[in-house]
């Protein structure tokens, strides 16, 4: 472009116009440059920690992403009220909906990311097909036709061949995403998918793909200014994911050889040239096990898992969305690019990976992140998890001079995350780190599917962990002797103490003896502890001839453990009644599973259901959640309507059993 003139669009205030770690993440890279930061925030957002750390803090609305994070109006008017020049929209809710681009520009404001014209060329799914077939890319085949209706969705399908994959057109995350294995259950996926898609986007179109089956997900990091320059900044392979989401993220990739890395590189940057591209992107492509690879999607924005192109690179991704979005120059060159040693991030979600991971809410009464290793959150203990956002709340990423170094650093962080009071994924992920398959680096989308037995497997010592938890339940109860260092001038009786750590209440008796020692008693088992210290939020002990140390919160009958790098929930239930079938819905009553948002009620008064049949759908944390009969038998009541937010527990349809 030698000789045209590029207009610099300066700015002195940016608006974040999203929440939470990436609010946090973009704060801090705008005020190294000198940049005054702007928040915003829902009334569910009101106290977090974003909204503190700005310099001013805008309420955009109501808490559900369509009454605040997803209002272009709303975030124009806290852009002009608060004086920013410029706004940054992230990752997710209007990170690439083009309207959102334009409505910036046609108000003066610098939107912080590629064109409206470049989003909606690259940011749809069908689209940005067209474009990459046109240019020669291999794309997976698929339908991306007009015709939405459900009977041209199933001929379409039928076309390409089961299994399919039908994928939302705007935006990602998984959302609106779902395999489909055979016709049969097509509709009701096409359905869910659709209802998804516009929940968490406001559009319900979808595309059809062909599944490739067990491939790698790699994407390709692009960068491009308004100078005509491009480049990439190498491969991640984001292979371990669950429900289509990503858990699990490196660079490079152990499948991507030097030759196979220039050829994904050459080709996406020269898909940004094409189209003009400004700023970060990412294209994304399955390779499948000769070595093929399939353009899939472009997200026309920066990625969750852009920090470990930042371990091994060394450049501040989001400096360089400021610098170009300002209209400097890259001032990278393509052979400037060098990589170095090997990056890891897993996302820590607060989700119960044992019951299907399923979405959690409520409060983190204790959190407390590892030291010597980047951690991206916005948290801190007693902050609240609200339900109507992704599950993810903190980004732990490692690096080191090999992949094996980085995977032994992650692994070490993991087991020394605090958080309590809101189950998370914690131990999973060390699980999936430590795997064969993953340490070898051998692991493809399917890997979870594969494994999910053993990554799920009940710890071999549970025995020692029921004993532990006896053990902190019976020192930390307020009418038990205090605990003093040394002998006892008595033993006590006895103590049968009823515990759920989360398999089934189980029976163990636990005595403090005249030596000082504690006595855990289950089946015939005895587990001999020695405390060496205790405070309020941790223990120092002996058991079986080794020093060890926990950490623990106790909160009425509920008690948190962080043990050998694995968080236990335990509840002591020995004062409480035996529990009833209706914790399993066979009292005819199906309870909601977790806070959220009713999105489809798929039964009426009246209606016969058999036992497991759905009858509703609710939406947590942007993912639907079938609920369904725990009897067969005649619907007597519907005790919510479509659209209506509840709370864990609360009974939603009532079925009268069938005689």
């Amino acid at each position: 472009m030698s000789g045209t003139i590029v207009k610099r669009t300066p700015f002195f205030k940016v608006l974040i116009a999203n929440r939470g770690e990436i609010a946090l993440r973009i704060m801090r890279s705008a005020r190294r440059l000198g940049y005054g930061v702007v928040a915003v925030y829902s009334d569910a957002d009101r106290d977090a920690l974003h909204v503190r750390e700005a310099d001013q803090a805008v309420r955009i609305g109501e808490a559900l992403p369509a009454q605040s994070y997803l209002k272009i109006d709303a975030i124009i008017a806290a852009a002009k009220a608060s004086g920013a020049g410029a706004v940054h929209p992230g990752y997710g809710f209007l990170a690439e909906n083009e309207d959102f681009a334009q409505a910036c520009r046609d108000a003066g404001l610098v939107f912080i990311g590629p064109s409206p014209e470049a989003i909606l060329a690259m940011g749809n799914k069908a689209g940005a097909k067209e474009i990459m077939q046109k240019a020669g890319v291999p794309c997976v085949p698929g339908y991306q036709g007009a015709d939405q209706s459900d009977a041209a969705m199933l001929v379409e399908a039928r076309k390409i061949g089961f299994p399919v994959m039908i994928k939302a057109v705007a935006g990602g995350g998984g959302r609106g995403m779902r395999p489909v294995a055979d016709a049969a259950a097509f509709p009701d996926a096409l359905r869910s998918a659709r209802s998804e898609a516009q929940g968490a986007f406001g559009d319900p179109t979808v595309i059809l793909e062909r599944a490739i089956v067990d491939p790698r997900h790699i994407e390709i990091q692009v960068f491009g200014d308004r100078h005509g320059n491009a480049i990439h900044l190498g491969e991640r392979d984001c292979s371990v994911q669950r429900r289509h989401q990503k858990l699990i993220e490196e660079a490079p990739s152990s499948a991507v050889t030097p030759e196979l890395r220039a050829r994904m590189g050459a080709v996406a940057v020269q898909a940004v040239k094409a189209i003009g591209y400004e700023g970060a992107g990412t294209l994304e492509f399955l390779l499948d096990r000769a070595g093929n690879f399939y353009f899939m999607e472009m997200n026309t924005r920066l990625q969750v898992e852009h920090p470990v192109t930042e371990a091994i690179t060394g450049l501040d991704l989001v400096e360089l969305q400021l610098r170009v979005a300002m209209g400097e120059p890259l001032g990278v060159r393509q052979e400037d690019i060098a990589f170095s040693g090997h990056a890891i991030e897993v996302r820590l979600c607060s989700e119960d990976a044992g019951h299907d991971f399923m979405p959690q809410s409520g409060t983190m009464a204790r959190w407390q992140m590892p030291d010597g290793i980047r951690v991206e959150h916005a948290l801190k203990s007693g902050s609240e998890i609200p339900p109507f956002y992704d599950s993810m709340i903190a980004k732990v990423i490692s690096h080191g001079a090999t992949r094996d170094e980085a995977r032994g650093k992650l692994i070490s962080a993991l087991e020394q995350v605090t958080a309590f009071g809101v189950t998370t994924n914690q131990g999973f992920l060390i699980d999936c780190l430590r795997h064969p398959v993953f340490a070898r680096g051998e692991a493809t989308t399917a890997f979870i599917g594969n494994n999910r037995d053993a990554l799920l497997a009940p710890r071999p010592d549970r025995g020692s962990d029921l004993a532990l938890a006896a053990l902190l339940l019976y020192v930390t109860n307020p009418h038990a002797p205090p605990w003093q260092r040394g002998r006892s001038l008595a033993a006590t009786f006895p103590l049968g103490l009823r515990i759920d750590l989360g398999h089934g209440v189980q029976e163990i008796e636990i005595v403090r003896e005249r030596d000082g020692s504690y006595l855990a008693t289950r089946n015939g088992d005895r587990f001999s502890f020695v405390i060496d210290e205790l405070d309020q939020d941790g223990i120092r002990f002996h058991h079986d001839g080794l020093m060890e140390q926990a950490r623990f919160l106790r909160d009425g009958d509920r008690l948190s453990i962080l043990h050998r790098g694995v968080t236990l929930s335990a509840r002591d239930l020995t004062l409480a009644p035996p529990e009833s079938a209706s914790a399993a819905g066979g009292d005819g009553k199906v309870r909601a599973a977790m806070n959220g948002r009713v999105v489809a009620v798929l039964v009426k008064a009246g209606d016969k259901v058999a036992a497991g049949q759905p009858v509703m759908t609710l939406e947590a944390m942007k993912m639907e959640h079938v609920h369904t009969a725990g009897v067969a038998g005649t619907v007597s009541s519907i005790d919510v309507a479509e659209g209506e937010q509840v709370t864990t527990g609360k009974i939603v349809v009532e079925i009268e059993a069938a005689a």
